[in-house]
């Protein structure tokens, strides 16, 4: 569902693309019915970098600056939501990225246990929460955050 700007003649829609492995954010003109900017934000490999394009071949058309300032900071929030885990340290990032793509970003509750002890033999305490939260989305002692 489309999130419209302040304005009204702009909204924001947000996508995910399974094959990509990305979000896509649009940014639509709501009066021409299409989109002018999309951002791509890769959130599954630490390599690939976010990219913003914008709509070619549809002729020009001027964007506020509030309206661009606005759908940039929805990029920035993806991005950080997205990819936050990525700042980690290396070899955190690649446990994370491991355990994201053997069990999809989710696990059952039955498959935790044994998980959740391979994780404490091999990851410091201190980052179990990270690598909990980022892999998962759930705690340390496997509640659903």
């Amino acid at each position: 569902m489309p999130v419209p700007h302040p304005d009204g003649d702009y909204a924001l829609t947000t996508l995910y693309s399974v094959p990509d492995d990305a979000w896509y954010l649009e940014l639509d003109h709501v009066g021409g019915q299409r989109t002018l900017v999309l951002a791509i934000v890769p959130d599954e490999d630490p390599g690939r970098e976010p990219t913003v394009c914008f709509a070619a071949g549809k002729g020009d058309h001027d964007i506020p600056y509030t309206v661009m300032r606005w759908f940039m900071d929805q990029v920035e929030a993806e991005i950080r939501t997205s990819r936050g885990w990525m700042t980690l340290r290396p070899e955190i990032v690649a446990v994370i990225r491991d355990l994201r793509q053997e069990h999809m970003g989710v696990i059952a509750d039955e498959h935790l246990p044994p998980v959740l002890a391979e994780l404490r033999a091999a990851v410091p305490g201190a980052d179990l929460a990270d690598v909990m939260l980022h892999a998962f989305g759930r705690g340390p002692d496997g509640r659903i955050l």
